[in-house]
């Protein structure tokens, strides 16, 4: 595979004086590139350079400053400034690196990771609704963000699920998602945290296998992954499958940069014990991509997904709201049960001792069963009464 030159730019002092020139700081600029201002002033001091599709996009604004500099037409700037915005927004999702390991134009082998081209009906307007700026993100991040999360757990069901946990969650917040520098990279960490969750080996349907893919390299490699820790899978994804470079992937995985580059070492040690012909990194992005495809997975609609996290929004503000109720029902009727005054608790009974036991009675004698009958027969007519006399 043949590496395309890079796009040429114009010397640091030069970039510098551009954006000078037409009154642009470092926040405009960044804001218009998609990157952090600390990014536009490495640039523009030569510590570092643009790579991929963000230098194409740079050299573009570049070119576009020095014609507005000469005399360009308005009509031509707000094209131009209307394009560096697509181009800005299309660098929120990195696809698939290039030939360099960077990320860069995505390789023809490597489309399983690329995300499609944004909508351009979401783009003509100034200014979108939060629902029309979600769905464009999700349109263009999803399908590959499905296909890398199925790479991490194997699952084609768990996969799905993350990435729509993760966009619910994304739209909950979504002033603090906007505000961000990368929404996408948010959205990533969020479905590789749930994805990698270890509470997912306690569902009954985790528990089930999952059919294997069809080809026996793949099953291999996919095997060989698996076997990663979860920690290392991440940073191996996301450094040979992505092309993030390796303080991104160590700030992505909240890791240092020296721990992150032992996991990603023993990783590749790994895979490469496993499986000799994946020891180039370019070998492995490459059959990393074509197992992403094998899983033919695809996104949910915005809509569907934007509906989920609302209801699930709406259960649980429900559930909350009943569970106090209850609560306070609870406690207004104990207060309305309970004693307001000491009793004191009755003691335990003692045994009295000195009380002869009561007999029962026995066999009647003749003289009193003769007894018996005689007041018997008497009763009715009653005895005869004694009569006082007084003396």
């Amino acid at each position: 595979m043949t590496r395309s030159p890079a796009t040429p730019l114009p010397s640091p002092d030069e970039r510098r004086r551009l954006r000078e020139e037409a009154s642009l700081t470092w926040p405009q600029l960044a804001e218009r590139m998609g990157v952090r201002p600390e990014t536009v002033r490495a640039w523009e001091s030569g510590r570092s350079a643009p790579r991929g599709r963000n230098r194409e996009a740079y050299a573009e604004l570049l070119a576009g400053l020095a014609e507005g500099a000469a005399g360009a037409g308005p009509r031509e700037s707000v094209s131009v400034r209307r394009k560096e915005e697509v181009t800005a927004v299309v660098t929120v999702c990195p696809g698939e690196p290039g030939g360099d390991g960077r990320p860069g134009a995505v390789a023809p082998e490597a489309s399983a990771f690329a995300q499609a081209p944004p909508p351009s009906s979401a783009f003509r307007e100034a200014r979108l609704t939060p629902a029309q700026a979600f769905d464009a993100l999700y349109s263009f991040c999803a399908p590959a963000l499905v296909r890398q999360t199925y790479l991490l757990t194997g699952r084609r069901a768990l996969a799905r699920e993350s990435v729509e946990r993760a966009f619910q969650l994304a739209w909950d917040r979504w002033p603090e998602v906007a505000r961000d520098p990368d929404p996408a990279g948010w959205v990533r960490a969020a479905a590789y945290e749930w994805a990698l969750s270890p509470w997912h080996r306690f569902r009954r349907r985790h528990r089930q296998s999952e059919p294997p893919p069809p080809d026996e390299d793949d099953r291999a490699l996919l095997e060989v992954l698996l076997r990663l820790p979860p920690p290392y899978r991440r940073a191996l994804l996301l450094y040979d499958g992505l092309g993030l470079g390796l303080p991104e992937t160590a700030a992505e995985t909240e890791a240092t940069t020296r721990a992150t580059a032992g996991r990603l070492a023993h990783a590749r040690e790994t895979v490469a014990a496993r499986l000799p012909e994946l020891s180039d990194p370019r070998e492995l992005r490459r059959r990393l991509a074509g197992l992403a495809r094998t899983g033919r997975l695809r996104a949910a609609e915005p809509p569907v997904v934007r509906g989920g996290g609302e209801r699930r929004t709406r259960f649980w503000t429900r559930a909350a709201v009943a569970f106090t109720v209850a609560l306070i029902g609870a406690t207004a009727f104990t207060l309305r049960t309970a004693p307001t005054r000491y009793e004191p608790p009755v003691p335990p009974g003692e045994t009295v001792r000195g009380v002869p036991p009561r007999v029962a009675p026995g066999p009647l004698s003749e003289d009193r069963r003769e007894l018996r009958t005689r007041l018997r027969e008497e009763l009715p007519r009653g005895p005869e009464r004694l009569v006082p006399q007084a003396r």
